[in-house]
């Protein structure tokens, strides 16, 4: 990744609904917006990928933002909370490749995926993904199959426990992969 792909990415978030109120611009991760905004219903993605969370320090609901205009998240996603912090996504340019465990700390049957999987279930017979080693690529992980429900952002390394995520007894039943033509 070269440092045009990181400066590619900016984001406005707003106090109010529908662009309102003070707004903060941010091209990079951002632990905590209190310091910036005292709250934030609204958001513009003007270029790149974004995570959004509803707690400070990339904890709690995750949320996907690609480019485009969200005037009200919180009807729009289901969001019970303003945003508290973001993650920018890199853009990857080349193989995807993670490894989905059944059980905690790589236990259990393994998977590796090059390509999305809508219904782990029906392609692998497992019944859960409790645990991941991600190579290469950046991924979003799902509750339901289909790509529904509550999601998680995956970037390349091990997880060997999603509880110190903050996603204790969550099950994992479908992935997608986070490509470039998001951006």
């Amino acid at each position: 990744m070269s440092a045009t792909d990181n400066m590619m990415s900016r984001v406005v978030f707003y106090e109010d609904r529908n662009f309102q109120g003070r707004s903060y611009e941010c091209s990079s991760d951002c632990a905590d917006m209190s310091s910036y905004l005292s709250r934030c219903h609204s958001c513009r993605v003007e270029r790149g990928c974004f995570m959004v969370y509803d707690r400070t320090n990339f904890m709690g609901n995750q949320y996907f933002l690609k480019r485009g205009e969200y005037s009200d998240y919180q009807s729009m996603m289901g969001m019970s909370d303003c945003i508290r912090s973001c993650r920018m996504i890199p853009m990857h340019r080349g193989s995807y490749r993670m490894r989905i465990y059944e059980r905690e700390n790589f236990g259990g049957q393994m998977h590796e995926l090059m390509e999305d999987c809508d219904n782990v279930m029906d392609r692998y017979r497992m019944s859960n993904c409790m645990s991941c080693h991600v190579m290469d690529g950046h991924w979003l992980m799902y509750e339901q199959p289909q790509y529904r429900g509550r999601m998680m952002y995956m970037r390349p390394g091990e997880y060997r426990n999603f509880s110190n995520m903050g996603m204790s007894g969550m099950r994992w039943m479908s992935m997608r992969r986070i490509r470039d033509d998001y951006y």
